[in-house]
């Protein structure tokens, strides 16, 4: 579905590009834009001065005469127009015209009473109109006009006036006809009471009863181009109430003026040269265009430009500018510079000069150019021939001396070639000529001398004797240079011809020259001059007629044929040995009449020649006999020769006396020679040659013996390839030069010819590639297009034309019938398949098709296809079989914008209409918006149009989308808004991608308020950032910034609070725990409280506590007293050993096994209960004695209690024996006396310690029912043990010792009471020694 979207996309761009590729193209000579509503899209250019209800709700009533029927009404234009929320604003834009099937239920109208009122529409630029049409809701205006302007408003012109009484309201307008399509009148057709709504009035820019001529005549472009059209109603139609006073309502309520529709038909004014226009603003994007809209910005063709086509394009100014008509390919055409120049300007004189061929003169020519072209060198420069004319290194210096060559160093801009002045000659014009000497610049001859040849002293006398006059010192007439030459004297020998005498300057030898001669003896022409030939004047046959009464001469082409006529033509590849264009036929006892009116001199006698050629036909040569008859027409008298030839030229040596001035006839008639087998002959021309004895006083006798030997007469050249004789060229040259009194300008064409230069006899100019004639005036046969580049070959296509000859002018070969183009070489207009040109098969609807395939191009009533064989978008019907194609009603026609279908078919059986509707349109007739759809189709130019949703409903769905507005309804995917173009409340990403996804914001940092219950969290719909409560960072708000921690608290994260002098940065902490970085003896969270392992006041002073952190608990050390808070199964002031019932391996201490725990549980507390008693034994320097002897016995009774234990060893009889050794070391007498006399002495002499003493026997006494109850659980264990299995024997052997280890510590007891009499340090470490003992027998 998606690919046929797109490739109907495609084909309708491609479709539309054809389309307007078509209007870009004028197909004819002239082409114009088509018509069009010029009110359309131009609402905010329309103003009116007179509206109802602008400034407030205003009551109307209606003339009407039924009782129940409405009569007045509310006016409220307040706001503008819409049929169900302001039905009742009149505004003027209302008149515009749409194809709204209720468009009757809006119109304009004025405010009531108001007799002046004037509608205007601006357009902003040139317009050419067609008609004006007003179509009134009201009675039409009594009286009103219409005005044009041209100049954007600023002075107005009346096109006609409208009355019903025009000598009442517009007494000095003419009522009667126009008598001139300008002609202002006033017209009373359109003013009438009937029809009192649904009147119209018509204004036509042309009337048509008037003829025209010239559509670009002024005062036709005055009459049909505007900038602005004024429409002034000046009275209003009454029924006459208004003159009478009624108190109950204001008779004026009911008069106004009230307007349907306005059409001002129209286009965009483009002289003849465009077929389409586009906005005048260049169609941005940003402003909207209305279908239907009439442009006002040509799009030019013909080399055109300008809003209105109305000058040349940069660099095509050729030709000049003039409105489009039947040859618009002269109009604008591009200049021609050679790639010298980008610039160029017409110039009309230049045009006028060469005929219409060129007036474009380029500006500014780079290069070293110079020229109307650039085609020329500037002075001093010459053309390369080795480089092309465009080449923009072509002109190359002149290599001339500036002594002998004139000018000062000038040469031919074409050929380079010197041109020396008189007397000099060289190449580079650099050497005198013989007998000449003294080259100088300054010398306009070039150099001094003259042409005598040296001779013997005897002539040199002699010519000395005859140089010398009467007077003998004066030079003879005839004679120049007396003491200055060479030889002393020189003849003046003046040409016979080219000077006006045989006398010369008696110092430089100079004769008088006839204009345009040059040189010592006027034997040369001057440059850009020539002297004709004899045979000059040249009658072709080509112009000539056929004698009356004689068959008509005929003509041929290349291939000989009796039955045409006209000329004949030979291929420009053959040598051209003929004049003119060509060859006229002439048929056996037909003649030629040639018309001789062109003398310039009269008492000369002339010899006739005729010239002709011999034909081949049929391989058969044939020749001709011709009789030559002048009529001298002025003249009395008449002569007739018969002259016999075999020869392609004859010379009728026979005086003519012709007049200057004179009008001629010669008729020459042309019969067969017996023994010749052909029927006709082909006759180049016929000329007139002077004679050269009829010139008096020309030559001697001598020169005319030459002349007629050598057979002087001119035509050698056209006869043979060799050139005349050196004596007939002179003699030639010199009868020329008398007979036309001086030389004859070249005339070179300067279109044609490659530079102003001609030979110097015969005047032929150089010519481009195909040009011929003397002056390279002329095309040469077979081809066209004289210009600047020559001439370009017919190329006529022989399937398709005629013959090889064309159009000299455009080129335009003659076609065979059915055949057109110049070439020949494709068919008419209606036919197809060149060279077999058949007519197209349109069924009667076209007459135009495809010159390729046949298929038919613009098929007419509303059908298309390759024959027209079907109907267009919007029509329905067969036109194979004759049924016109029918406008399909879906729901309205296909040109009034309500048209939503791309087919219909019709059954004639049930004559139903079935519509095959556009997307997005439903219906029998295309009338609903199909889901997923929207528009009002009762609007103008309304279509549904697929909901802008993003992809994000269901199509299906009915109720996705209003189908009025489509405001998306029910949008999927997560998203919201009027077009689904955004992610709902709690969703982030790309709505248009259907991509969006749930917030995932921690609630925790997430403020509150966007977090409500039971919905997600809202987050920015496009990133996802959840909104952060204070402290809290990360998309998800999921991260305590720096500076805050603990996101899980009530608030979400809460500041650090480090102590900014204990800690290393007060705005950083461990965000779990809120932990500051404190300094190293400090700590707490906030680094308030002294640190790990450190004990005192944090505000003053925090002290290391020394403890071993390996066994500590954490904290390591109570932080007031410092003292180390040990960890299970360690011990020691520092908690740096192993407590009893571990294992010794310190910091390990693994627990002991779970027997010897019950035994290290006692001993700990007889060790503990030591350690107190200790605290009440004196120092060592009292000499108190422990008096007590109560205590004695019961320490011996101790130790007989101790050595029981052995009996627990039984089954270990060495460790047996190793206990009752520490028995025996704990039983002596003397140490334990000496203990006791001690204790009894401190407390005899001591009162302080008696009470103390009383606690120590207690706690003796307890020690010793401890040691009892040690006893006896030892027992119970041995008992136990005795019955385990032998695998339980190493742990009563470890049992075993680990009593000798508590045997040991008793022991060491007693060396601690010997000791308590020591100093409290000494006290201490005994202490400290004692402890760390009983950690290391710590059951493990």
């Amino acid at each position: 579905m998606f690919l046929g979207k797109t490739l109907n996309l495609k084909l309708f761009l491609v479709a539309l590009w054809y389309q307007w590729d078509l209007q870009d193209q004028c197909p004819g000579g002239s082409c114009n834009p088509q018509l069009g509503d010029l009110m359309v899209g131009r609402a905010a250019q329309l103003s009116v001065s007179s509206t109802c209800g602008l400034d407030g709700p205003q009551n109307y009533c209606i003339i009407g005469y039924l009782q129940t029927e409405q009569k007045c009404f509310t006016c409220d234009s307040r706001l503008p127009y819409n049929r169900y929320n302001n039905p009742n604003s009149h505004r003027i834009e209302n008149i515009i015209t749409t194809f709204d099937p209720e468009r009757k239920m809006k119109w304009w109208q004025s405010e009531n009473g108001v007799h002046q009122v004037s509608i205007q529409l601006d357009l902003k630029t040139v317009f050419q109109f067609s008609h004006l049409v007003l179509t009134f809701k009201s009675f039409r205006p009594a009286a009103m006009l219409v005005e044009r302007s041209k100049d954007f408003g600023r002075s107005w012109k009346v096109f006609r006036y409208f009355a019903d009484d025009c000598s009442l309201h517009f007494p000095s307008v003419s009522a009667d006809p126009a008598e001139r399509i300008d002609d202002i009148v006033c017209d009373s057709r359109y003013s009438g009471s009937e029809p009192s709504t649904d009147g119209e009035v018509v204004l036509k820019a042309l009337d048509p009863v008037f003829e025209i001529e010239n559509p670009y005549a002024p005062n036709i472009q005055d009459l049909i181009t505007l900038t602005n059209i004024r429409v002034n109603f000046t009275r209003l139609f009454t029924l006459g109430d208004t003159l009478l006073s009624r108190r109950r309502r204001n008779p004026e309520d009911k008069y106004y003026y009230s307007m349907y529709n306005m059409v001002v038909r129209g286009s965009c004014f483009c002289n003849g040269h465009a077929g389409r226009c586009t906005p005048l603003d260049g169609g941005r994007g940003d402003v909207f265009t209305q279908p239907g809209m009439v442009h006002g910005r040509c799009v030019c063709q013909h080399n055109t430009a300008g809003e209105n086509c109305e000058h040349c394009q940069d660099f095509h100014h050729d030709s000049p500018w003039r409105p489009g008509g039947e040859n618009a390919a002269d109009i604008c055409r591009r200049c021609n510079c050679h790639g010298h120049s980008d610039s160029c300007h017409f110039d009309a004189a230049r045009f006028t000069a060469t005929g219409g061929i060129s007036g474009g003169v380029c500006d500014g020519c780079l290069h070293d150019r110079t020229g109307p072209q650039c085609e020329q060198c500037r002075p001093f420069l010459y053309q390369d021939p080795h480089r092309a004319q465009d080449d923009p290194h072509a002109c190359i210096p002149c290599d001339c001396d500036p002594a002998g060559s004139q000018g000062g160093g000038l040469c031919d801009a074409l050929s380079g070639r010197c041109v020396c002045k008189e007397n000099v000659e060289g190449e580079r014009c650099d050497r005198c000529k013989r007998d000449f000497f003294g080259l100088r610049q300054d010398d306009p001859a070039g150099c001094q001398g003259d042409e005598l040849t040296v001779v013997p002293v005897k002539l040199e006398a002699l010519l000395h004797v005859q140089c010398l006059s009467s007077y003998k010192h004066e030079t003879k007439e005839g004679f120049w240079g007396l003491g200055h030459s060479v030889y002393q004297c020189s003849p003046c020998d003046c040409d016979i011809g080219g000077a006006q005498g045989t006398t010369c300057s008696p110092e430089d030898g100079q004769c008088l020259c006839f204009p345009n001669m040059i040189g010592r003896r006027c034997s040369d022409s001057a440059p850009g001059y020539f002297l004709p030939s004899l045979n000059y004047f040249l009658y072709e046959a080509e112009l000539a007629v056929p004698l009356p009464g004689a068959p008509p001469p005929s003509s041929s082409s290349l291939v000989c044929k009796s039955d045409a006529v006209h000329a004949v033509l030979v291929s420009a590849d053959q040598p051209v040995t003929w004049t003119g264009l060509g060859l006229v036929r002439v048929l056996e006892g037909a003649g030629l009449r040639f018309t001789v009116d062109n003398l310039p001199f009269p008492l000369f006698v002339y010899s006739s020649a005729c010239l002709f050629t011999v034909a081949l036909c049929l391989f058969t040569v044939f020749f001709c006999l011709f009789t030559l008859v002048v009529v001298c027409l002025q003249s009395s008298s008449a002569c007739l020769k018969l002259l016999l030839f075999v020869y392609r030229g004859g010379v009728l040596d026979w005086p003519l006396c012709l007049n200057a001035g004179g009008r001629y006839f010669v008729d020459v008639v042309f019969t067969k020679q017996s023994g010749s087998d052909s029927s006709h002959i082909l006759v180049d021309s016929m000329g007139l040659i002077p004679r050269v004895e009829s010139v008096q006083d020309f030559c001697s006798q001598m020169d005319l013996d030459s002349f007629r030997r050598f057979r002087c007469s001119g035509l050698a050249d056209l006869g043979s390839e060799e050139s005349l004789p050196e004596v007939c060229e002179g003699l030639i040259k010199s009868l020329s030069a008398r007979i036309h009194k001086g030389a004859v300008p070249c005339g070179c064409n300067v279109i044609g010819s490659r530079g102003p230069y001609c030979s110097k006899l015969g005047g032929l100019c150089e010519c481009k590639p195909n040009v011929i004639g003397r002056c390279c005036d002329t095309c040469a046969p077979l081809t066209f297009g004289f210009g600047s580049e020559g001439c370009q070959r017919c190329e006529c296509d022989p399937a398709g034309s005629l013959s090889e000859l064309c159009d000299q002018v455009r080129g335009q070969c003659a076609c065979r019938a059915e055949v057109a183009g110049r070439r020949c070489d494709r068919c008419q207009a209606g036919f197809w398949g060149f060279p077999r040109c058949r007519p197209c098969g349109c069924n009667g609807l076209s007459e135009d098709c495809d010159p390729e395939n046949g298929e038919c191009l613009n098929c007419r009533e509303h059908s298309t296809g390759p024959s027209c064989n079907r109907c267009v978008e919007g029509y329905h019907g067969d036109p194979t079989s004759g049924q016109p194609c029918q406008p399909c009603l879906c729901p309205d026609v296909w040109s009034s914008g309500r048209f939503f279908a791309t087919s219909c078919q019709y059954e004639p059986q049930s004559l139903s209409l079935t519509c095959t509707c556009q997307q997005g349109h439903t219906g029998v007739r295309c009338d609903r918006c199909s889901p997923g759809f929207y528009g009002d189709l009762t609007l103008p130019d309304a279509s549904c149009r697929e909901c802008s949703c993003s992809n994000n409903i269901d199509l299906s769905d009915r109720d996705a989308c209003d189908g009025r507005t489509g405001e998306c309804l029910r949008c999927l995917h997560n998203t919201m808004g009027t077009h689904c173009q955004t992610c709902r409340p709690g969703y982030y990403g790309n709505a248009l991608h259907q991509d969006c996804k749930e917030c995932s914001c921690d609630r925790r940092g997430t403020q509150v308020t966007q977090c409500p219950l039971g919905s997600p969290c809202f987050c920015d719909p496009t990133t996802g950032q959840c909104p952060c409560r204070t402290g809290v960072m990360g998309d998800l708000c999921d991260e305590c910034e720096d500076g805050y921690w603990n996101l899980d608290g009530a608030s979400g994260c809460q500041t650090c609070s480090c102590d900014p002098v204990n800690s290393f940065s007060n705005r950083w902490c461990v965000q779990v725990t809120g932990q500051c970085p404190c300094r190293p003896e400090f700590g707490g969270r906030q680094c308030d409280e002294c640190g790990e392992n450190h004990f005192g006041n944090p505000d003053l002073q925090c002290v290391s506590c020394d403890c071993n952190l390996e066994g500590t608990e954490r904290p390591s050390c109570d932080p007031e007293t410092g003292e180390c808070i040990c960890r299970v199964g360690v011990t020691g002031i520092f908690c740096d050993e192993c407590a009893p019932g571990y294992d010794s391996a310190f910091p390990v201490c693994e627990r002991c096994h779970a027997c010897t725990a019950l035994w290290t549980e006692n001993v700990t507390d007889v060790h503990r209960a030591a350690q107190r008693m200790k605290t009440f034994i004196p120092r060592h320097n009292d000499d108190k004695q422990l008096a007590s002897h109560h205590h004695r016995q019961q320490m011996l009774e101790m130790h007989s209690k101790l050595d029981s234990l052995s009996n627990m060893t039984g089954l270990s009889l060495p460790k047996v024996e190793k206990m009752q050794k520490m028995f025996v070391k704990i039983r002596s007498p003397d140490q334990i006396q000496s203990m006791i006399d001690d204790i009894n002495n401190l407390v005899t002499n001591s009162t302080k310690f008696q009470d103390d003493l009383k606690n120590l026997e207690l706690q003796a006494k307890a020690a010793q029912d401890l040691l009892q109850k040690t006893e006896d659980k030892l027992d119970d264990v041995e008992a136990k043990l005795m019955n385990q299995s032998d695998h339980l024997l190493k742990e009563i052997q470890a049992v075993k010792n680990k009593t000798e280890q508590n045997r040991e510590i008793a022991r060491e007891a007693q060396q601690a009471a010997e000791s308590a009499l020591s100093n409290a340090t000494e006290t201490k470490t005994v202490n400290l020694k004692i402890s760390g003992k009983m950690l290391d027998y710590q059951f493990g």
